[in-house]
């Protein structure tokens, strides 16, 4: 039997791994205008991280985690998100006692989670992440909102709309908390087995269910909004000016609640219709109690990912352009052993010049080569034979206008670099 990739993992080939290199340097670029730098954690963790950090309510850790025991007996799961890890690279490494804020982004980091896979969703996909220490200002987060949407704007993506909402620090949390119980202990024989388990512990999880009765009975459910404390709601109305001021469109989704345990106040999610019912491009929001419960001191915190798949899926969808894949620009074609020689080194001296340049390694006929020549999409092609080698010249062609030059075997490499 033919050995094929896991079912939710998919490989990303040469002629399509271009599209991640653009995006990659549009993201390292927007990065660096924001002084945010790069942060690499392991894709394994210890399973604590998870369950501490992310909740063990959620559906990532009841239901989607890679979860296995090292020979060491220990358990080591598979990242199945971005932030845990970045928080306790953060406190392992001390960073705390570094000049606020600390800004740092994750890129290309593989996550695994197993749930269905879909359209721009797999069990194994990549994220790009920012994370924003330190600071408790809406500024904050209104700047990595901002930063999201460049990155969008910049990759030719439109019909997105920003959706904002607060759900509350854990002191207006607990009333609002009480209020949705009280509303849940109505439809609790209508609820999934997974929700029926989450009423007492985290009733809040609910609102985030995918099942589809869940959802209809959450319709007519208490939204934390209309509980923030005092500083949550001003916390709130500030971001909404700050965005206001900054001509930023977007809309409060009383819906949104993220699907991890550790949010605290503002989420938000950038949503696009384009690539169907699941249409969230990007997502994040204020996680102000996690540092603390990871063992460290109480610090703000801030920050959002976003998985590349759906990303480069969007684009296609809304028909975003990419820049041409890269092309060889000289491909030369030779036959014979001394004019094989020689080919083969002039290609080595123009890479050496940063020209890109290839060479048949599979000993083809010259109209095999040319046709070779042609799929690569090479600029210009140079014959070396027999004849090129007495004459101590070869006919250079441009593939695009037909125009051929003649020039001195000595001068090739002097012809491309001028």
């Amino acid at each position: 039997m033919q050995i094929q990739a896991p079912k939710g993992t998919k490989d990303v080939l040469p002629q399509e791994s271009y599209k991640w290199q653009f995006v990659e340097s549009k993201i390292r670029e927007l990065c660096r205008l924001y002084g945010i730098y790069e942060i690499r954690t392991p894709v394994i963790e210890h399973t604590e991280l998870f369950a501490r950090g992310v909740g063990d309510t959620t559906d990532i850790v009841q239901k989607e985690m890679y979860t296995f025991t090292d020979k060491g007996d220990r358990s080591i799961t598979l990242k199945p998100e971005g932030t845990a890890g970045v928080v306790r690279a953060f406190l392992e490494n001390r960073l705390f006692n570094e000049p606020m804020p600390q800004k740092m982004f994750y890129l290309n980091s593989p996550v695994f989670r197993y749930e269905k896979p879909q359209a721009g969703r797999l069990r194994e996909h990549h994220q790009f992440g920012i994370e924003l220490f330190g600071s408790p200002s809406y500024e904050a987060d209104a700047e990595i909102m901002l930063l999201a949407l460049e990155l969008l704007k910049q990759l030719g993506l439109s019909d997105l709309a920003l959706h904002i909402n607060s759900i509350g620090c854990k002191k207006c949390r607990r009333q609002y908390n009480e209020a949705l119980r009280a509303y849940l202990d109505d439809h609790i024989e209508e609820m999934c087995s997974t929700c029926k388990s989450r009423i007492d512990r985290n009733p809040m999880r609910i609102i985030d269910c995918k099942e589809e009765k869940c959802r209809q009975i959450c319709k007519g459910a208490p939204r934390t909004i209309d509980f923030l404390c005092d500083d949550c709601k001003a916390h709130f109305e500030g971001l909404k000016r700050n965005l206001d001021f900054c001509g930023v469109s977007y809309v409060v989704d009383t819906d949104i609640v993220r699907g991890l345990d550790y949010y605290t106040g503002t989420v938000f999610e950038i949503v696009s219709n384009n690539v169907g019912a699941q249409g969230t491009v990007c997502g994040g929001g204020r996680y102000n109690d996690l540092v603390e419960e990871l063992g460290g001191q109480p610090l703000p915190a801030v920050g959002f990912g976003l998985g590349l798949e759906r990303l480069l899926l969007v684009m296609e969808n809304t028909r975003a352009i990419f820049p041409d894949a890269p092309k060889v620009k000289v491909y030369f074609a030779a036959t014979g052993e001394r004019p094989r020689l020689l080919a083969f080194s002039l290609v080595q001296q123009l890479r050496e010049k940063g020209i890109p340049a290839e060479f048949d390694h599979m000993d083809r006929s010259i109209k095999a080569q040319f046709k070779y020549a042609n799929k690569l999409g090479a600029q210009y092609t140079v014959v070396i034979g027999d004849d090129e080698l007495n004459d101590g010249s070869a006919n250079i062609k441009n593939m695009g206008d037909g125009i051929e030059t003649m020039v001195q075997l000595d001068d090739i490499v002097d012809f491309f670099t001028e």
